[in-house]
């Protein structure tokens, strides 16, 4: 079993106005084979948490660790932290003019294994892959999310966990600008990958309603900066209910 371990963790950013601090100490512990709900009002650090598991420059840690098996992420590179099994699926993924899906996804599963996978058996799992999330195999030679719908652009980063074979998944509202059908397709391909292979998921969301397809294990409820609450699916249901006024009255 593998185990991605988040303590007293503390993030900055730089702004005009100076430094700002986003995560004010946050404590996760996410086995494999589990799913992890993060909720929370907007601007309450739950994308700064993804970014910062993933390694992007633009935020500080300023105190705390993240580790996978033992080993400090923090120490690791981005591409370093890839080929140890952490995936990023983003809220909002960039375009890559110029670069096809097909040759994108050979190149990050050449980067991670360490070896370019054979033609012939690529192609094969490539199209595989695509027929489970009912891609038309035409979307393999269309540039990187150049066009894409909202829907596209989610199912391309699915088919790349499904290829990528990842530990972990950190899913960044996956579920945003989705209609029914794509969130459902969506959903089943993150429970096939779980089902698979153990995959631990770390799931940001707003709303309720992708944890109607993604059963989750843990709910964690994030404002300013920090885990107001933790529970069962019992409290994402709660939430749907009462909303975030009562942390934010508190003054959690």
């Amino acid at each position: 079993m593998s185990v991605l371990d988040i303590k007293d963790l503390q993030v900055s950013i730089e702004t005009e106005q100076g430094k700002k601090e986003i995560l004010r100490g946050v404590d996760l512990t996410i086995n494999s084979d589990e799913i992890h709900a993060i909720m929370g009002p907007n601007g309450s650090g739950k994308s700064t948490l993804a970014y910062t598991i993933a390694g992007h420059p633009r935020y500080t840690v300023e105190g705390g660790s993240i580790t996978l098996d033992g080993e400090d992420v923090l120490e690791m590179s981005v591409d370093e932290r890839a080929r140890a099994g952490l995936f990023l699926a983003m809220q909002y993924p960039v375009e890559i003019p110029g670069v096809t899906v097909s040759n994108f996804l050979r190149t990050a599963k050449t980067a991670i294994a360490g070896e370019a996978p054979r033609v012939r058996e690529w192609i094969g799992d490539v199209r595989g892959a695509m027929e489970k999330l009912r891609m038309d195999s035409s979307f393999g030679e269309r540039n990187v999310n150049e066009g894409f719908s909202g829907g596209e652009k989610k199912r391309h980063e699915i088919l790349q966990m499904e290829l990528l074979r990842p530990r972990f998944a950190v899913l960044d509202e996956t579920d945003s600008g989705l209609d029914v059908d794509a969130l459902r397709i969506v959903s089943e391909g993150v429970n096939r990958i779980k089902a698979e292979t153990g995959l631990g998921v770390l799931l940001i969301t707003h709303y309720t309603r992708i944890l109607r397809y993604i059963q989750p294990d843990h709910v964690h409820v994030f404002v300013n900066g920090r885990v107001a609450e933790q529970g069962g699916p019992e409290l994402a249901h709660r939430l749907e209910e009462e909303g975030y006024d009562r942390y934010l009255k508190a003054g959690v």
